[in-house]
């Protein structure tokens, strides 16, 4: 009944917020006669406030149009290479001759996106660093509500086939970057591609901030994730689909709740951001007042989660905690780590992050105990939070290149 709510709120909330819109405008528009008059600014940046805190945001685009190469423009060209029912395989193609590309030696790397409230755009800044140097795939997770109930449940270990398909379709010189939530997943679908001696192995294979063994450093998430029964996840975040959408009748955890814990978590700071945002309307400055509206419009769009998969993450990683104490069980197959031995393993972590605690990610060199001492690589990003392990200037400027010497050492 909450989603149905939901859904009724904001439909009567859609007409005030184009009203809202439609008067910032009205009041900002160098061409209309009220932005000349007292406290036209003031009346403008009231009204655009109001209407980003009440709209409805939806999936941006990558928006990736160029990239520049040895100090060439080079178009980008983004396609869907695989279409699953719960995900797209996009490629970012660079739009060269064969020739041309076959002359840049840029590795395949597959970058897993996180199935865990945001779109995988969250990662623009992670793919358009890549592609400089590499060949680069994103997993384009499908927002349950979308998904036809006729299509089936999506549970964890469907995560995990769908990663391993994904990596089978790129061959076996692809290297693998999982981001926060699929390290885990990926980890799996690597270990039980080893177990079963499949000859598509990635090279290498990178995880960042992800939560492999989450004793280590418990946060907040985590803790909550321990605190709560397996029941009350049951039963107080899953909803059904209402009726406007194709996925009409699929049990989900919604989107708009998961963006209410995330405001949750930092509420303060939150409020602070709005604040400034008004103050930068007010005194003209546009360019601060644009980076708001671009964070805003990438952290305020949520995707639903399948409810047989989200539910598995809870029990499986963060309450059984089975990757780790090796009791994990895939299609009759125990996830077995320590039965990689040729792919690369490279940790990320950042020094501040909130989400998946110091030490979490790092497990995984212990785990994956058949990988020589020498393809071992992890790293630390000093004064990093969640967030900045995969976007910002951190990024740019640290983690991508040492993740670009990684791959090279190991192609």
């Amino acid at each position: 009944m909450l989603y149905q709510l939901h859904e009724m709120q904001r439909s009567f909330l859609t007409p005030l917020m184009q009203w809202a819109d439609a008067s910032s405008k009205l009041f900002s528009n160098p061409v209309s006669p009220f932005a000349h008059t007292p406290f036209s600014q003031r009346i403008a940046a009231g009204y655009e406030l109001m209407y980003r805190l009440g709209k409805d945001y939806e999936k941006p685009a990558f928006g990736i149009k160029t990239v520049k190469i040895k100090d060439a423009d080079v178009g980008i060209i983004e396609r869907t290479v695989v279409e699953k029912p719960f995900c797209k395989l996009i490629h970012f193609k660079k739009d060269l001759s064969d020739k041309a590309f076959a002359a840049l030696k840029q590795p395949s790397v597959l970058v897993v996106a996180p199935l865990s409230g945001h779109h995988a755009t969250l990662l623009r800044d992670t793919v358009r660093a890549l592609l400089v140097e590499h060949d680069v795939y994103i997993t384009d997770w499908i927002d349950a509500r979308m998904v036809p109930l006729s299509e089936g449940p999506f549970h964890l270990h469907d995560y995990i086939y769908y990663v391993r398909d994904f990596i089978r379709h790129l061959g076996p010189d692809v290297h693998v970057i999982s981001v926060c939530q699929p390290t885990v997943p990926v980890l799996a679908a690597i270990s039980l591609m080893a177990t079963n001696k499949d000859p598509k192995l990635p090279k290498t294979m990178t995880m960042m901030g992800g939560p492999i063994d989450p004793r280590k450093s418990p946060t907040a998430v985590n803790d909550l994730a321990i605190e709560k029964p397996f029941s009350w996840f049951e039963n107080t975040v899953i909803y059904s689909v209402p009726g406007n959408y194709p996925g009409y009748g699929r049990k989900v955890y919604p989107g708009f709740l998961q963006h209410a814990g995330f405001i949750a978590m930092n509420p303060g700071r939150h409020a602070q951001s709005h604040r400034e945002f008004y103050q930068h309307l007010v005194q003209g400055d546009d360019d601060s007042a644009e980076a708001h509206r671009q964070f805003y419009d990438e952290y305020n769009a949520v995707l639903d989660m399948p409810a047989e998969y989200y539910l598995d993450t809870i029990k499986t990683v963060f309450q059984e905690h089975a990757l780790p104490k090796g009791t994990w069980e895939v299609g009759g197959q125990l996830v077995r780590p320590q039965d990689i031995t040729s792919v690369a393993l490279f940790t990320v972590e950042g020094e501040l992050d909130d989400i998946s605690g110091l030490g979490q990610t790092r497990a995984a060199h212990d785990l994956c105990s058949g990988i020589p001492k020498e393809k071992h690589l992890e790293f630390v990003a000093p004064k990093c939070g969640h967030y900045g392990i995969f976007s910002g200037r951190r990024w740019r400027e640290i983690i991508c290149p040492k993740i670009t010497e990684f791959i090279k050492a190991n192609a």
